[in-house]
């Protein structure tokens, strides 16, 4: 049985929120979702509340808050689509914010990422900066968790790349594919995560793994765990980015924005500080080659579809 302070969890049902709240319910801890998709069935049953997000209702918001020791936040949104934009999810995260502090939450658990910072160019960073920057003026305690790129069951950006290997001649990756990356465990993140939602002190701390890889050495590391013929090829930036809109469209998502492809070519998912997670990827895929990239996770399926 669930017991001690109650812990509220953005997007429980998406991929890290997932993986927070499964870890918090191991520890016996009560838990609150904040849901966009009410719709979607709940892999918690009745272990997990579910209330949706009331951003045009602060009052409700607040009521949906009240009594939680934490809230660990994962909102955002990965680029615009329709109506859905960055300023709009800024905003949003505000109201999130103010509500927290009305309720009287303890602590927010913040899920940003390496490189965010006001004055970046891309809005996809700059969005993140701006939110960090309110977090710490609140009067929340707080832990800011910088994680760089996810991995683990469920998530979009590894298994599709695995996905391309497997079902496509070639694979392409923008200028020579030397800038370097660092990944994070999900496993790791949330570990880190509800640990970080114990301690009193503000934190701001990056959450990579132990391993640093360039951009070219990730790829052909998921082409030999899943077995891949694809060539490798490199390409103009510009020439990748227009291939990349066309595999769009083919598929009918976004595969990658242009903000991940200057963010990743710029360094901003390496970070200066040590090593938070454990989780070698290598090991992850040694154990989940055999399946990663056997079906396609749509980012517009997942997040903006009705069905």
């Amino acid at each position: 049985m669930e017991t001690g302070p109650l812990h509220v969890v953005t997007g429980a049902f998406g991929f890290t929120g997932h993986f927070i709240t499964r870890r918090l319910l191991s520890m016996g801890r009560r838990v609150r979702t904040l849901t966009r998709r009410i719709d979607r069935p709940n892999p918690f049953g009745d272990r997990v509340s579910v209330v949706p997000y009331r951003f045009d209702d602060p009052d409700e918001l607040t009521r949906s808050l009240r009594g939680a020791a934490v809230l660990h936040n994962t909102y955002w949104v990965r680029f615009p689509h329709g109506r859905v934009t960055f300023a709009e999810a800024i905003a949003n995260t505000r109201i999130l914010i103010r509500a927290c502090e009305t309720a009287g939450v303890g602590r927010i658990v913040h899920l940003s990422v390496t490189g965010a910072s006001e004055d970046s160019p891309l809005p996809y960073f700059r969005g993140k900066g701006i939110l960090e920057r309110a977090i710490r003026e609140s009067k929340l305690s707080y832990a800011i968790l910088r994680p760089a790129l996810i991995y683990g069951p469920g998530d979009i950006l590894v298994n599709n790349i695995a996905w391309f290997l497997r079902h496509l001649p070639a694979f392409a990756i923008p200028g020579d594919g030397g800038y370097r990356l660092q990944c994070a465990d999900v496993e790791d993140v949330a570990e880190i995560a509800v640990s970080a939602s114990e301690r009193p002190e503000h934190l701001v701390v990056d959450v990579v793994g132990p391993e640093t890889y360039t951009f070219d050495g990730l790829v052909r590391l998921i082409a030999g765990a899943v077995h891949s013929r694809a060539k490798i090829v490199h390409l103009a930036p510009g020439v990748a980015r227009v291939l990349l809109s066309l595999v769009g469209r083919l598929v009918g998502d976004v595969v990658l924005t242009p903000d991940e492809v200057a963010g990743l070519m710029s360094g901003l998912l390496v970070s200066s500080g040590a090593p938070l997670g454990r989780g070698r990827l290598p090991d992850w895929l040694l154990e989940h080659g055999p399946t990663l990239g056997r079906t396609y996770a749509s980012e517009l399926g997942r997040h903006y579809s009705r069905a």
